[in-house]
């Protein structure tokens, strides 16, 4: 029977997987590894997209049969009728219509659903716009993710409760853009820190107290900030270098990009615990970037337009590993008000897998009712 609600949360990192019944009760989870479709040829994509899907099927389907046989419920391709009424995916890296085309008839065929509204296939920021369909005082969702990277993207539900893309702006990756993001905190770090030496040097000054610069020190094993830069810049390691174990997260043993993104717990810690002055403005500079962002989506510096946002009647949905920390997030929100920009609703999505199943049962649900 055809009524379990998928929703697959593909990422970087790993895949995870929710399904729901029709009432929105979530009846299984799964994982597997990543799936980033930029990375990724689209074999690889569906192994790992099978194993988390499998897993949760596993756990939704077994307690619900009535024999002990659920081999043919659980068969990925489905064997017979699919147990899925619908499907959502969201797919790190499925930025334009051709990456979108090279896994949808492999989805179809895993899933037995076919292409169309029954199996949705897009970036995996239109799963933070799931609190849209939750809230009959929002119109418009903007999604804002910061994690390792960042990127913001507003959406409208149309008549018929899809979801529709309106604008975007970041996701350029840290060579180019990243505002807001783990590695943008690194970064701006480092930057203060030198900036400080430079400035007491100029005036003769003694270097500013903190609690962070003493971590920083630490982590890059110097006692002095300009020997950071040695650290910073030093080449990544071979392919295929040998690494000492329990010496794996050693800066040394890291590419430079992941020894600036490697920061920010020591920034968290130093700011919102310790209440360290310096590392808590580095936190609002770097917040107020992603905040700047967000504000364009919102028709700063353009005005209301077709493809800007209207706060009040829109929901600000937050994703990833920074802007899981409260006090993060609400920076980024201080500054949208500061800016005259206060939404309507707040939300951080922790499973976005788990709240789409939702969603996607719910937006079924409303449109047999219709």
């Amino acid at each position: 029977m055809s009524d379990l609600y998928l929703c697959v949360d593909c990422g970087g990192t790993k895949t995870a997987a929710a399904i729901c019944d029709a009432s929105g009760n979530i009846v299984g989870r799964g994982s597997g590894g990543p799936s980033n479709i930029t990375y990724l040829s689209p074999e690889a994509f569906i192994s790992a997209t099978k194993e988390a899907v499998g897993s949760a099927l596993k756990t939704a389907i077994s307690p619900l049969s009535n024999t002990s046989d659920t081999s043919t419920s659980l068969a990925l391709p489905p064997v017979g009728q699919t147990p899925f009424a619908a499907a959502w995916f969201g797919i790190s890296g499925a930025d334009s219509p051709a990456a979108i085309a090279k896994v949808a008839t492999p989805l179809s065929v895993l899933l037995g659903l076919p292409i169309g509204p029954k199996l949705v296939i897009a970036n995996d920021t239109h799963l933070l716009a799931a609190p849209m369909r939750m809230h009959s005082d929002v119109t418009h969702a903007v999604a804002v993710v910061g994690g390792t990277g960042s990127i913001a993207v507003s959406f409208r539900q149309t008549p018929d409760g899809k979801i529709e893309e309106l604008g975007r702006i970041g996701g350029w990756g840290w060579v180019l853009g990243d505002e807001g993001s783990g590695f943008d905190v690194g970064r701006e770090t480092v930057r203060q820190m030198l900036m400080a030496q430079h400035m007491a040097s100029i005036t003769g000054q003694p270097l500013v107290q903190s609690v962070l610069i003493d971590r920083v020190l630490e982590r890059f094993r110097v006692e002095n900030i300009m020997e950071v830069l040695t650290g910073v810049y030093q080449p990544d390691p071979a392919p295929g270098a040998v690494i000492v174990p329990g010496e794996e997260r050693e800066l040394h043993n890291l590419p430079r990009e992941k020894r600036i993104s490697s920061l920010p717990p020591l920034v968290f810690k130093a700011a919102f615990e310790h209440k360290d002055p310096f590392a808590l403005n580095i936190l609002k500079t770097t917040a107020s970037r992603l905040a700047s962002q967000v504000a364009i989506l919102l028709g700063e510096g353009a005005g209301p337009s077709s493809g800007t946002v209207n706060p009040a009647n829109s929901v600000v949905s937050f994703g990833g590993s920074l802007v899981g920390v409260e006090a993060y997030r609400n920076l980024i929100l201080d500054n949208l008000a500061s800016r005259g920009f206060v939404f309507r609703r707040v939300a951080f999505i922790d499973n976005a897998a788990a709240v789409g199943a939702t969603s996607l049962a719910a937006a079924f649900k409303l449109a047999s009712s219709s």
